[in-house]
């Protein structure tokens, strides 16, 4: 009796002829996947040669590791997963230090829903989001633009989900700062 995978994934005949190694497989799923997996890890390493190396090796670990994709999840969230830590990799290897904060958060860190509006485009908060230091630049990526939660930031960086809280929240402050110093 064959198992069905616990997630239906829309190009699971793709998935299965790459667990085959066809490499004409393997390149349309590249096709499929690259840009977004490139723009994830864009968003951690900021450096765009960097991101376009850490995308391929990715691919390249994925595809030799298709046999333990068990269909638990999407393959787009698996694939981004080992982008994620790849990336993440990369940002340790240059010794990476988050801030540490006490388990006791000082100061008010309730959303102020009285602050002034900014008016701003796309590329500005992009620009502004790579100014932010890298402990925010990546809390505040995984978790607006990559939808991981606290918990599950705090297990990929190997820091307190609190941690995580409140490198996002001092994130959104420097960048309404940076925000507001550009206008």
């Amino acid at each position: 009796m064959v198992k069905e995978p616990a997630y239906p994934n829309i190009h699971q005949d793709l998935i299965d002829k790459c667990k085959e190694g066809n490499r004409e497989t393997q390149f349309r799923i590249y096709g499929l996947y690259y840009k977004s997996m490139y723009n994830t890890s864009l968003r951690i390493v900021k450096d765009p040669g960097e991101a376009e190396d850490i995308m391929q090796e990715s691919f390249l670990s994925a595809f030799e590791k298709i046999d333990t994709y068990a269909g638990t999840v999407s393959f787009g969230s698996w694939l981004k997963k080992i982008v994620v830590n790849r990336s993440l990799d990369s940002i340790k290897k240059k010794r990476l230090y988050f801030e540490t904060l006490d388990e006791k958060i000082t100061g008010d860190l309730r959303e102020d829903n009285g602050s002034a509006e900014i008016s701003v485009d796309i590329d500005r908060i992009r620009d502004s989001i790579m100014k932010l230091p890298d402990g925010f630049r990546i809390v505040l990526s995984l978790y607006l633009l990559e939808g991981y939660d606290h918990e599950e930031i705090g297990q990929i960086l190997n820091i307190s989900s609190s941690t995580s809280r409140s490198q996002f929240t001092r994130a959104k402050q420097k960048l309404i700062e940076l925000l507001k110093g550009n206008e």
